[in-house]
């Protein structure tokens, strides 16, 4: 398992938070997500041979948000 932490602008809310932690968990491969809507970062615990940082950002993005950087 991997651990890559994801700078995400847009989010606000607890609705947002929760939108990004559900479409970061629908990705295959994702086993844990935890979502700081503070500092706007999500980490992501994952199995690399699954799932891919393209994946993670699309997620993101098809919730309405987007990753940063990295």
């Amino acid at each position: 398992m991997e651990t890559k932490v994801l700078q995400i602008s847009g989010m606000s809310c607890q609705h947002c938070k929760m939108a990004v932690t559900n479409a970061l968990k629908r990705v295959a491969g994702v086993e844990s997500v935890e979502v700081d809507l503070s500092a706007g970062k999500a980490t992501v615990r994952f199995d690399p041979a699954v799932a891919t940082e393209e994946a993670m950002r699309a997620a993101v993005e098809e919730a309405g948000y987007q990753v940063v950087g990295g």
